[in-house]
């Protein structure tokens, strides 16, 4: 890892100095994500993500929420109030594949010029609408395609995506799964 600087926009001191102390004190390591949904109507919902408990404690870092509208096409009932959910699985695998490529890169010295990518994915909705019980009610399959350019060889470049799939959090939800518990409160 470089000594110090800001590559790819990501300061290495700090990267550094993070690593060491999630090193020298794992918990800190431990974080905690939390989102809130309110349905509005037909297909649309809204989702706040404000706090978060991480390195130690609660983060007040977001003086605003974020908020994200999800709704349908018109096709499936929607009005395109937002995104679909399906796609917002697209759009988080793109943000942290892209995140992990790119922080990766800046521990390693390889400046990136610029990253493009295409997400694709194919769904059936016969699992949905249960009318066929054989048919996975989420995506079939998903494809992405990366172009990368970069200061670097061929090689080095792939090892980077490589890299990128092993360590990004939503590639790993979405390939291997997660554990989820539902409650219903009164």
């Amino acid at each position: 890892m470089p000594e110090q600087g800001t590559i790819n926009g990501v300061n290495v001191t700090q990267l550094r100095d993070t690593i060491d102390a999630i090193q020298d004190t794992p918990a800190l390591a431990d974080f905690r994500f939390r989102a809130r949904n309110r349905w509005i109507e037909g297909g649309h919902c809204r989702t706040s993500i404000q706090g978060f408990y991480g390195a130690g404690g609660e983060d007040t870092s977001r003086a605003q929420p974020f908020l994200f509208d999800a709704d349908e096409p018109p096709v499936l009932l929607g009005e395109n109030r937002g995104a679909n959910p399906v796609e917002f699985v697209l759009h988080a695998l793109a943000g942290c594949l892209t995140t992990s490529l790119i922080y990766h890169a800046a521990a390693r010295g390889v400046k990136i010029e610029g990253v493009e990518s295409r997400f694709e994915g194919n769904l059936d909705l016969r699992g949905f609408l249960g009318l066929d019980d054989r048919v996975r009610n989420g995506y079939k399959d998903l494809r992405v395609v990366f172009r990368i350019k970069a200061d670097a060889p061929a090689e080095q470049i792939e090892d980077l995506c490589r890299l990128a799939q092993a360590r990004s959090p939503v590639f790993d939800i979405v390939r291997n799964g997660v554990p989820v518990s539902v409650t219903l409160e009164a």
